[in-house]
């Protein structure tokens, strides 16, 4: 057998080749966008980036539908998007099999919240599996289409960051191609219009009650039996941090997280003196085992917030303190637009502008850090437009005068686009910039609708932003670059000023594409500095101030956009272009 180094996302994708899936939909989400980019790698499966997680759910529900193994990846939050054609998926089942691999982010490194994916789970009646390593990453994934098609339901394969982007080994095996089911015209199964959806509702808690039983004897479901003195009931990423602090203690390690094992879980309980819940977020099975009428610790020593740790059981349960001082003193890594990054150009005529953003979910959210400190809201993907929107209808249209919504290209093309038609269609006034720069940059550069790849990376049909936005209904659009501020700011104040909606197209490409050329590399000349601070003021990382209060322009990190020479009035930056 054949033995790799996987990340967990790596390990997916695998899994999902190796279980004969054919068609696979996402939208890319730290901390799952790998999934999608290494399912691409194996011909074997058709893989495409949807404009938004909705869209790449109903991808997978018709290719179940059509008889055949399906997948779609989304990031907790994505799934919000994707509840809508998700809980009805719940009522009308399966053809072939189909899994949605969800990406939950305790500690929010890269989210808006901290959801839990569990309780979402619930909430549509449709199995959650939890693998809580690389290898079960593979073997899992292939055991949740075995549920699907045997139970007549979507899975959810929940995954969290520390599995997603952590390694380890695994066993690879041959992929098993699985015959296409025939597709069956079945309308009281498939057209969920009320009179069919009442009864397949009845269908839905047949099934949980099935699974509910049959869960304590599923393989991903095990006891481990040691010192009876404290058991744990866990899962995911969890489990490795019991094992590694307490190996001797019994554990319940639950593979499936919901619908749980009542009956393993009771016979497990009643074997050890002191039963602990361990698991991340929310008491999803903590609340489940004490309606149980099982007493256990759980959230009354352990938080809801954030990711857990093996320091957090050594100090919880063996009551050792942890010295965290090492961590503590790390230097302090704030975020910050990388050099050469096309929104602070944008970002710099809007201060000067004292200009207020409604932001949206991209790497320019940023913009509401110093030194930039412009954007003043972000809700959600799509959400920057809707809140102007709101804010003009709640105020009026001279309140949103020095106020701007901000979304970005691939943001727009997700859930942007319902709303600016909204703004048209109610008679708004505001001004929406799209920050076009040419990829989803965020999440790692992935190609969207608007750029001309496919996820393959076969060319495809561009959608053009300005036409699009015209075709809705929007009378000013204009393109320009963010990079040409005299121009740049020229156009926001006359948008702005306008009447009715306007729509600018901040369009520069991200300075981080392999496609970017760089112009060259600006140089400080410190005899002409006047040590005004005005190159400083955009927080490039490549500018530090020296002692003398000159700067100085780090040339490994220049990408050369030449926004800190535009804003020297004094001719103390020059750009040294590539060649010379």
């Amino acid at each position: 057998m054949n033995k790799k180094i996987m990340l967990g996302n790596e390990a997916i994708a695998r899994g999902a080749y190796e279980a004969g899936v054919k068609v696979s939909s996402a939208y890319p989400g730290t901390p799952s966008t790998e999934v999608s980019e290494n399912i691409v790698k194996y011909d074997e499966i058709y893989a495409e980036w949807a404009p938004n997680e909705k869209v790449a759910t109903e991808v997978a529900i018709g290719a179940s539908m059509a008889g055949v193994r399906s997948m779609t990846m989304m990031k907790m939050v994505g799934l919000n998007v994707a509840a809508d054609p998700l809980f009805t998926a719940g009522y009308i089942g399966v053809n072939g099999g189909m899994v949605l691999v969800v990406a939950d982010d305790p500690g929010i490194y890269s989210s808006q919240n901290e959801q839990d994916t569990r309780m979402i789970g619930r909430a549509a009646m449709v199995p959650v599996i939890e693998p809580s390593d690389s290898e079960e990453a593979r073997v899992f994934t292939k055991y949740a289409y075995e549920v699907s098609e045997k139970y007549d339901t979507p899975v959810i394969l929940r995954t969290t960051t520390r599995l997603a982007h952590s390694q380890g080994v695994v066993n690879l095996e041959d992929r098993v191609e699985v015959d296409d089911k025939v597709y069956e015209r079945n309308i009281a199964k498939n057209v969920m219009m009320p009179g069919n959806a009442i009864k397949r509702h009845l269908d839905v808690e047949k099934r949980l009650n099935q699974l509910t039983e049959d869960a304590c004897t599923m393989p991903i479901n095990k006891v481990e039996y040691n010192d009876t003195k404290i058991g744990f009931i866990t899962s995911g990423i969890p489990y490795q941090y019991v094992k590694e602090v307490l190996p001797e203690a019994s554990v319940l390690k639950l593979g499936m997280v919901h619908p749980i094992p009542k009956k393993l879980i009771k016979e497990f309980a009643s074997k050890v003196d002191r039963l602990v819940i361990f698991e991340e977020l929310e008491p999803v099975i903590e609340e489940q085992v004490r309606a149980m009428g099982i007493e256990c610790d759980g959230k009354n020593i352990f938080t809801i917030q954030g990711e857990y740790s093996a320091n957090m059981l050594r100090e919880k349960i063996l009551g050792e303190k942890v010295d965290v001082k090492a961590a503590a003193e790390a230097p302090a890594r704030p975020p910050i637009l990388c050099p050469g990054c096309p929104h602070r150009a944008t970002y710099s005529v809007l201060k000067k502008l004292k200009i207020h953003a409604a932001g949206d979910i991209g790497c320019y959210t940023l913009g509401a850090v110093n030194p930039l400190g412009v954007v003043d809201t972000t809700v959600c993907m799509g959400s920057s437009i809707s809140t102007l929107h709101g804010m003009e209808k709640a105020k009026g249209k001279d309140y949103i005068k020095n106020w701007v919504a901000v979304i970005g290209d691939s943001t727009f093309l997700h859930t942007g686009v319902n709303s600016l038609m909204n703004m048209v269609y109610n008679k708004a006034t505001g001004t929406v910039i799209i920050l076009d720069n040419s990829t989803t940059g965020m999440t790692g550069h992935q190609d969207n609708p608007a750029t001309g790849k496919t996820l393959s990376g076969e060319e495809a049909n561009v959608i053009l932003l300005d036409e699009l936005c015209k075709a809705m209904g929007v009378k000013n659009v204009v393109v320009a670059d963010p990079f040409d501020l005299k121009n740049f700011e020229e156009v926001v104040k006359a948008e702005v000023a306008k009447d009715e909606v306007s729509v600018i197209i901040a369009k520069s490409p991200c300075a981080l594409l392999k496609s970017y050329v760089p112009k060259g590399k600006c140089i400080a000349i410190p005899e002409k500095c006047k040590k005004c601070g005005m190159c400083l003021a955009s927080g490039c990382p490549a500018i530090t101030k020296n002692e003398d209060g000159t700067i100085s322009i780090d040339q490994t990190l220049c990408n050369g956009c030449g926004l800190c020479m535009s804003n020297c009035k004094f001719d103390a930056i020059e750009l040294k272009k590539k060649g010379e």
